[in-house]
């Protein structure tokens, strides 16, 4: 076989293959041969039939087959023997012009990737000190989560839940919505229309009261938007919302069987870890983007397309699993594309870096990470066991463990400013 090899735009690269007439002659022969002597045709005992009806059922599959491997064979003796790293699966076809025994195959070659300055990378690393006010401010918010509700003998106010029965009519006619019965509203949290709660307060049960409704003119229901209601509610019930109290029981509920003294130190350890993970992925996405910044290289699309696939995949297994049926699920891997190139950008460029400056995570590090992982289970030991018990659910715990010390090495050469915030900056709290 004779082999060329030419460069294309970018990294696309083709090989032309011309195989041998003669030798892929042999090939056939020598396979319909073997297989002549076990082939069962009608008319022939076992192994008796003629060369020619073997050839003639049995030829165009060998043939084909042969092609297939030779060419396979051909291309990754000739990418080998040139030094060529290729990227996803060669594309082959029948040369133009050829004589049916030359064929090319067009594919593209990972990139040559030189790191960029990472002191040019600037970071701006979160300093936050966890207070008393953040865990209260969590029991709070844990409290509000388990609000119950009881009967009030009194005008409804805000955040009361009023049940009312309601009909409503657009130019005195009735419309699809406008009517329902023992219907809950809780005042000022506004799942319903702002001037159909507000004309709610101040009304008791077996009260009715009749206004206005105006439709905004971005409303969903666009058969309503931009125009006015006219309802009539009748006030069923009203309940004022209240909150548990703060003490063991409480603790109880979540889980804590010591008092609330212990529930606060949870809380505590809990938000610090949650603190410390947030510092650590703000800082990690501020270096990977600094990172691919300084160092441009493109980017085989071949990858590219194949995590897009990989993650449509786990997209729609992870819908279909709360619920959604196949046929309502519109994703396709464009949807995927921006997140796949900066994803397998990082991969090549990571794996460049350590490469170059022999970085590699040691096992001290690897079992931090495994640590860290168990620590919200019941049983660390346990988890830490079965993470240790298969190579392929530790090698990911080794690539995350690999990740994070070359973030440490870059943060060492970067320009990193240390910026206090507050846990509810950090949180993202309005």
């Amino acid at each position: 076989m004779s082999v060329a090899i030419e460069t294309l735009d970018g990294l696309m690269r083709r090989v032309t293959l011309t195989l041998d007439p003669a030798a892929i002659e042999a090939e056939v022969n020598k396979r319909l041969v073997k297989v002549a002597k076990s082939v069962r045709m009608d008319g022939f005992r076992p192994g008796k039939a003629p060369m020619s009806a073997v050839a003639q059922r049995h030829g165009p599959e060998l043939r084909s087959e042969v092609f297939g491997t030779a060419l396979q064979e051909g291309f990754f003796d000739a990418v080998q023997a040139a030094e060529v790293r290729v990227a996803g699966y060669p594309d082959f076809a029948p040369a133009e012009g050829g004589d049916g025994h030359t064929f090319t195959a067009t594919f593209e070659t990972f990139p040559t990737i030189v790191s960029g300055d990472v002191s040019q990378i600037k970071v701006t690393r979160p300093q936050v000190t966890l207070s008393d006010a953040d865990v209260d401010r969590t029991i709070e918010v844990l409290r509000k989560q388990r609000l119950s509700y009881q009967t009030a003998e009194r005008a409804a106010q805000g955040g009361d839940r009023v049940h009312v029965d309601y009909h409503g009519t657009i130019d005195g006619e009735p419309f699809t919505g406008g009517e329902a019965k023992d219907f809950p509203v809780v005042l000022g949290e506004g799942r319903t229309l702002a001037d159909f709660e507000n004309a709610l307060l101040g009304v008791s049960a077996g009260e009715s009261k009749t206004f206005d409704v105006a439709f905004p003119a971005d409303y969903f229901a666009q058969e309503l938007a931009g125009k006015t209601a006219t309802f009539t509610a009748t006030v069923k019930s009203v309940h004022a919302p209240h909150l548990p109290e703060l003490d063991a029981a409480f603790a109880e509920t979540l889980g804590v069987s010591d008092g609330i003294e212990k529930l606060r130190a949870e809380i505590g350890a809990n938000l610090g870890r949650e603190i410390e993970r947030r510092i650590h992925a703000r800082v990690k996405e501020q270096v990977m983007t600094g990172l691919l910044a300084v160092t441009p290289f493109e980017v085989p699309t071949a990858l590219v397309d194949e995590e897009c696939q990989e993650m449509l995949k786990k997209a729609r297994e992870d819908m279909k699993q709360r619920g959604m049926r196949e046929q309502d699920i519109s994703l396709t891997p464009e949807h995927f594309a921006a997140q796949a190139r900066r994803r397998v950008s990082l991969g090549l460029l990571l794996v460049e870096i350590a490469k170059q400056n022999d970085i590699t995570a040691d096992a001290d590090r690897v079992r931090a990470k495994v640590d860290d992982f168990a620590k919200s289970y019941e049983d660390p030991a346990e988890v830490v066991a079965w993470y240790y018990a298969d190579a392929s659910r530790l090698a990911e715990v080794e690539a995350l463990a690999l990740e994070d010390t070359l973030v440490d090495w870059i943060l060492g050469r970067a320009q990193v400013t240390d910026e206090a915030q507050t846990a509810e900056q950090l949180m993202g709290a309005n």
